[in-house]
């Protein structure tokens, strides 16, 4: 599929199409090869974008933490109190693979099998890290993780524990690489069920920090897993993503998520306008009695670098299953992003 870096299609009849059958099912029509930023996580899978020391660098980051009292995963053990659990944790529906850093296949019950490039360690046998799920663009592919999640701070979370998993799209999903951009079928969610639950069998990792995050499709893809899995799902960021059409079912209405919403301002449009979606996404969260921020960067249609990087992997830290109210309620923490605001 060409990849889309200025101009989006013309063929409005076409788009008119995709964007009407899109805010009918809550998902989007997502731009064709749309990710000047994600499109760099192609030619940059070993990129260290994650250089700076916003949000205390990788010392601020969700497995580095225990410098300020709180495990690898920045568990909340203040005065003994108890960490809620996430309500809906799924178990394996298939036979799990061996879980080892590097592409592994998952083959849950009712799909077609999928691959997966994981980044894990020895550690996350004894460890309690966060497990992180990584949606990337049309186009793109799932070593744009470490271009979106920093690459430095992807190593520094998994030698502690943690675990990032990136899906490979299933073609069949269509011109998008995720079945809920344009449709209902939730087979990239029950993907995202066996990692979970295959990661809770074979690991020690920290079930009250799961997260999801992605760009562009992606984006929208995350923001989708946010509401149809709130029964896990611990909080959530979105690079240019969002909501077209009306939040979907709800999975845990009681779950406070929490989302971190990046968009490239006016000029982030590719096909869709994805300000717009980043702030129905904003809406949505606000109505539902949870916790959102938008991060303007400005530049468009792309993943910003810089701080950002840093500032999500502290908001993973600051937000597990559960958290209300938001630590950021009173004010963004010192170092995030100039452009992040509440």
């Amino acid at each position: 599929m060409p990849k889309l870096h200025a101009k989006p299609p013309t063929c409005a009849a076409v788009l008119g199409a995709c964007l009407l059958l899109a805010s009918a099912c809550g998902g989007s029509a997502s731009p064709q090869g749309e990710d000047e930023g994600s499109s760099a996580g192609d030619d940059a899978s070993g990129t260290e974008a994650g250089t700076s020391t916003a949000g205390g660098g990788p010392g601020g980051s969700e497995a580095a933490a225990s410098d300020d009292g709180t495990d690898d995963g920045g568990s909340d053990s203040t005065g003994g109190a108890m960490v809620p659990q996430p309500t809906m944790l799924p178990t394996p529906t298939g036979v799990c693979p061996t879980m080892l850093d590097g592409d592994v296949e998952f083959a849950p019950a009712g799909i077609a099998p999928r691959t997966v490039r994981l980044w894990i360690s020895d550690a996350a046998q004894d460890q309690a890290g966060p497990l992180v799920l990584y949606w990337h663009g049309t186009g793109s592919q799932p070593l744009e993780a470490t271009y979106g999640l920093g690459n430095a701070y992807v190593e520094q979370v998994v030698a502690q524990g943690g675990i990032v998993a990136a899906p490979t799209h299933d073609p069949a999903a269509g011109q998008f690489p995720w079945f809920l951009v344009l449709g209902s079928q939730e087979d990239d969610l029950i993907l995202a069920d066996e990692i979970v639950a295959c990661a809770i069998e074979q690991t020690a990792v920290d079930v009250s920090r799961i997260h999801t995050i992605g760009m562009s499709a992606g984006g929208l893809q995350s923001a989708q897993m946010s509401w149809r899995r709130s029964g896990y799902i611990a909080s959530a960021v979105t690079y240019s993503g969002g909501f077209v059409g009306s939040a979907p079912a709800d999975q845990d209405p009681s779950n406070p998520l929490a989302a971190m919403i990046f968009h490239g301002g006016e000029s982030d449009v590719v096909i869709i306008s994805f300000q717009q979606a980043s702030e129905n996404y904003l809406a949505a969260l606000t109505q539902a009695g949870r916790f959102g921020f938008v991060c303007d960067h400005g530049m468009g249609h792309s993943i910003p670098q810089g701080d950002a990087q840093a500032s999500v992997w502290t908001f993973f830290r600051d937000h597990p299953w559960g958290t209300k109210p938001s630590p950021y309620a009173g004010g963004l923490p010192d170092g995030f992003p100039e452009y992040c605001a509440l």
